[in-house]
């Protein structure tokens, strides 16, 4: 973990570097446990494929592993929304700190992937920071609502089969809204699968489909940013 000096304010955030040293940035977003080992994993895995990859402490810190506790950090977080859209901020200042120097014609050449809690503020992001956000990726989250019509970004959405939480009407409303807002859209629905599938130190982890959305995030990610 690092720490970052931005505007007066402090980002906390593990950041990962591919062996060259700079590449285009994907800015990771993490569920509502907090930074936990996972999320720093990806960032790792994203540096092997040669991106750079920064993943912010939305917590400031705090981690947990039971669904209550991470239900009252959730509430405790989205209390000050505006603080958290200022630490993203922020940490966006810090990935174009570290990203290679885009070529002509292509700033707001950035990434972002967003994990349930992380993909609501992805989404977010995407229509607040227009200029900065090229392409999104989404792990079984929705969000309608959205003024998707302000964002430059292109989506690739994994949705999980059986989700509790954002059930598949909530993910079509979504859907729906981006293609009229005229922004493309691809989207996963993995069989058999169920919130937190992508995620492997949850009972819920199914390999199969972390494997194959993997593949598919990699791939989006190199076609929209290199």
């Amino acid at each position: 973990m690092r720490e970052f000096q931005v505007e007066g304010r402090t980002i906390s955030a593990y950041l990962a570097e591919p062996l060259q040293g700079s590449g285009p940035g994907v800015l990771v977003l993490h569920a509502w446990w907090g930074l936990t080992q996972p999320f720093r994993q990806i960032c790792d895995r994203l540096a092997e494929a040669g991106f750079v990859a920064l993943a912010p402490d939305l917590y400031h810190g705090k981690t947990t592993a039971a669904v209550e506790e991470a239900e009252a950090l959730v509430a405790a977080l989205n209390q000050d929304k505006e603080g958290v859209r200022g630490d993203i901020a922020g940490a966006v200042q810090v990935l174009r700190e570290h990203v290679a120097t885009p070529p002509a014609g292509g700033h707001g050449k950035l990434a972002v992937a967003g994990f349930s809690l992380g993909g609501a503020y992805a989404l977010d992001l995407s229509v607040n920071l227009t200029e900065e956000i090229a392409a999104v990726v989404t792990f079984y989250c929705a969000y309608s609502g959205l003024e998707y019509s302000r964002a430059r970004a292109t989506y690739l959405c994994h949705f999980a089969e059986n989700d509790p939480f954002d059930p598949p009407e909530a993910f079509a409303e979504m859907e729906q809204e981006i293609q009229a807002a005229g922004r493309p859209i691809t989207s996963y629905t993995y069989p058999g699968t169920t919130h937190w599938f992508f995620e492997e130190n949850r009972p819920e982890y199914d390999a199969q489909a972390a494997r194959v959305a993997w593949e598919r995030t990699i791939e989006f990610l190199h076609e929209r940013l290199d």
